[in-house]
């Protein structure tokens, strides 16, 4: 069986929290029911397919970036390393890899094995969509530790998103030590 790694990332248009990279090994034919796009799952549903996908995939791993690395890095930037690091952390051989979005981070340009960026990949390949799940669903329970530890910012729900409530807590509370301050930096003025 020839496997294959699908990348992806989440948590590239919030205000607060880590950009999360996920990278899955699966065979190359290998179908599992139910997979999509994270963003198109309901909360159950995603969980149920996070579990499924932990126990049938050959590998999986994360990578992140804190808000402090996108500060420095820039959010693309940042989302590529997570990307590296994810794959980095890969035991298994793989034959080929896809990766969601229009880029091939630089370090995995200089592997042996083919990445090919695929816009909308989650939507197309299986693996994709994998990695789209485990980063969705890790990062999402990352940031309901850190709704834990500051309440008023509704990170339980917006996930660090910029929603009406997150924006207005900013305005009120001032920034956590995990917002993104090169995002919208007139929030913070």
């Amino acid at each position: 069986m020839t496997l294959i790694v699908g990348v992806d990332e989440v948590g590239r248009g919030c205000l607060a929290g880590p950009v999360y990279a996920a990278a899955v090994v699966m065979g190359e034919k290998q179908i599992l029911a139910g997979l999509k796009d994270s963003k198109l799952l309901s909360k159950q549903k995603r969980n149920e397919l996070f579990e499924l996908i932990v126990s049938n995939c050959y590998e999986y791993s994360l990578g992140s970036q804190d808000n402090k690395e996108i500060d420095q890095l820039n959010i693309l930037n940042a989302s590529l390393r997570a990307m590296e690091l994810a794959v980095g952390q890969l035991k298994m051989d793989f034959k080929k890899g896809y990766i969601d979005g229009p880029y091939v981070p630089k370090k995995l340009l200089e592997q042996e094995i083919k990445y090919k960026p695929i816009i909308g990949g989650d939507k197309i390949f299986p693996c994709i969509s994998a990695a789209s799940i485990i980063a969705k669903v890790s990062r999402d329970q990352y940031m309901n530790e850190l709704d834990n530890r500051y309440p008023g910012y509704g990170f339980k729900n917006n996930k660090g998103y910029p929603t009406k409530e997150h924006i207005g807590a900013i305005k009120e509370l001032g920034p956590t030590p995990f917002h993104r301050l090169s995002f919208k930096p007139e929030l913070y003025e």
